[in-house]
């Protein structure tokens, strides 16, 4: 074939494949576009799962008459305006691609008046031909109906799934865009049955309300709500503490100045804000916002624009990584008892399908009754227990006030009146039971010891009798020599050898174990895609906690009242300890409503 131009029709179909993949992609673009025209309520209506129909009507500022037929040409925007706009992009959209992609591939008719206007005006697109504006009653904003997806791409349309997958993906995208404007109101019908509705919401209780009604109760209730703002950034939202990690990465969602994001260097930081708390192969929940000038960051790096680039990429990192970890350091055993998440107990005596309440529901049946364990108090040691209580009270200088009622509110945790099967610790706190992990809560502590200590004093370094000489790159002996002295002040000696060599002369002494030339590599490709790197620092962390959990108190040993109540006051002291090293947690509270509604008492 020769050389040619392509036909017009035939640019703007390929430009559609970069645009629209399914219903969804042209939900999202329409959406954003009325976002950013300032709409406070957003109405949408789809039929067959968005394939059949796909309408969005916006309260926004409207089109003009002269500038509708515009709006459906390529590149025409009314959002930049020159390369210095392209720099500091506020807006969802910019590039004036969406709405002549999306004509190019369906049935569109546009409606829209302004509030200079006393009558709204309509287009129509179909296969690449535009109507002139024509007279329409529509109130002040614009509507866009988009029917017949794909009919003329039949090749395009085979790929789309069933009704209800695709009305699923329509789903969740409004649930994304829902979230990242909290003061507009979204409302999603199909076929006259209301699906979604989402009021705004301005107050912080109505925001609440709605991350609850998209990401689920349990997870406001066992979420931080953070803001923070240093370096010319902020990042607000709410963090999901670690027990309430789930086994995928549905629940995480990342806004980049009201734009929904999946970028690599973001994930990372909240990745490793976590690192120190999560149970193996878990996964954080949260919904994040970061506000920074849009001058620091490029949005056009990615088709979609789910990734960005940053023009200081490390600050960021550094920023958020170390918001989260602070927030995360700061939780200690005890400090939220008050504001637990709901308990199972109290799930269930909620639940409606639920009228009658018995021990089977919390509690496996076991037969006859049985007597009960040797290590828990009965009638017979409740004195016994009394005195042992009273005395450690009061050789800890703390006031006594009596067998029936002691001066908890000085111990969030309480006070250990009982050990149940050598593995938890029984606590009597205000206004209820707390159960604790001894072995979780004794690693938390130790391991928590052993990271300070290490903090404070220089890495003990062990030279190798041979130093290990290394192949890399060019580029990476450079970058292990620029952070020779970071590594220098964690334990690893590391020196140029050459244009693309580099020598080990000592490593770390607790990680002789591991191998340095993988360790290296492991440092410089951290280096090099976050131009960070804390590798030496996990690599330890994960040391001493293997350390903490050997030297953590085993199951079945017995501890005496003085001993328990040492390391309930241990853990309100120590940073994170709401849960152990690996994410478990280590404590639960159970409320005396929950304990008496269990019982039936005043009913």
């Amino acid at each position: 074939m020769s050389i040619r131009v392509l036909p017009e029709q035939l640019i703007h179909q390929i430009a559609a494949g970069e645009v629209v993949e399914r219903p969804a992609s042209v939900l999202k673009e329409l959406i954003e576009n009325s976002l950013d025209a300032g709409a406070t309520q957003i109405d949408i209506d789809i039929e067959e799962g968005g394939m059949r129909r796909c309408r969005v009507i916006d309260n926004g500022c409207g089109i003009p008459r002269d500038e509708l037929t515009l709006a459906l040409a390529r590149h025409a925007t009314s959002k930049i305006g020159s390369i210095e706009d392209l720099e500091r992009v506020g807006t969802l959209g910019f590039r004036g691609e969406a709405l002549p992609s999306i004509a190019s591939v369906s049935r569109m008719r546009v409606v829209s008046r302004t509030p200079a206007s006393d009558i709204g005006y309509a287009v129509s697109a179909d296969n690449g031909a535009f109507s002139e504006p024509a007279p329409s009653p529509h109130p002040v904003g614009t509507s866009i109906d988009v029917s017949d997806l794909f009919f003329n791409v039949p090749a395009r349309r085979k790929f789309l799934r069933s009704e209800r997958t695709e009305q699923q993906h329509l789903l969740r995208m409004i649930e994304r865009l829902a979230l990242s404007r909290f003061e507009v109101g979204f409302k999603v019908t199909s076929n006259r049955r209301e699906l979604a509705s989402y009021p705004a919401a301005k107050r912080l209780s109505d925001r609440q309300q709605r991350v609850a009604q998209i990401m689920g109760d349990e997870f406001v209730a066992q979420s931080l709500l953070i803001e923070h703002e240093a370096v010319g950034c902020k990042l607000w939202g709410w963090l999901g503490l670690p027990t309430c990690a789930r086994g995928n990465a549905d629940l995480q969602y990342f806004y980049l100045n009201g734009r929904a994001l999946r970028d690599r260097i973001l994930m990372n930081a909240v990745r490793m804000g976590y690192q120190d708390v999560l149970f193996h192969g878990r996964h954080p929940a949260y919904l994040l916002f970061l506000e920074i000038d849009p001058a620091q960051v490029d949005v056009n790096a990615h088709p979609a624009k789910l990734e960005v680039r940053f023009r200081d990429g490390r600050l960021i990192h550094d920023f958020v990584f170390r918001t989260i970890e602070r927030v995360l350091r700061d939780t200690r055993a005890g400090a939220s008892s008050a504001q637990t998440a709901p308990t199972q107990i109290e799930r269930i005596l909620d639940s409606p399908a639920n009228t009658s309440v018995n021990a089977s529901m919390f509690w496996p049946s076991r037969g006859p009754m049985e007597p009960p364990v040797q290590h828990a108090f009965g009638l017979r040691e409740s004195k016994a227990a009394a005195t042992q209580i009273r005395e450690a009270v009061v050789s800890s200088g703390i006031e006594y006030a009596g067998d029936s009622m002691l001066r908890q509110d000085q111990a969030p945790l309480g006070y250990a009146i009982a050990q149940l099967h050598g593995v938890y610790i029984l606590s009597q706190a205000p206004d209820g039971l707390i159960l604790v992990d001894m072995h979780a809560a004794h690693e938390r502590t130790t391991y928590e010891r052993m990271k300070a200590a290490l903090q404070t004093g220089p890495v003990a370094s062990q030279p190798l009798l041979v130093p290990i000489v290394v192949n890399v790159s060019a580029a990476d002996a450079d970058l292990a020599e620029e952070h020779a002295e970071l590594f220098a002040r964690t334990g690893l000696t590391v020196e140029r050898s050459g244009p693309a060599g580099v020598r080990i002369r000592s490593v770390p002494a607790l990680l002789q174990q591991l191998d340095p030339i993988e360790l290296l590599r492991t440092l410089l490709a951290e280096l090099r895609e976050h131009g960070a790197t804390r590798g030496i620092e996990e690599a330890l962390n994960e040391v001493l906690g293997t350390i903490a959990c050997h030297g953590a108190v085993r199951a079945n040993r017995l501890l005496s009242i003085p001993e328990m109540n040492a390391l309930l006051r241990e853990m309100e002291r120590t940073v994170r300890s709401d849960q152990c090293n690996h994410g478990r947690p280590t404590w639960t509270y159970v409320s005396m409503t929950d304990l008496d509604r269990l019982f039936l008492r005043g009913r």
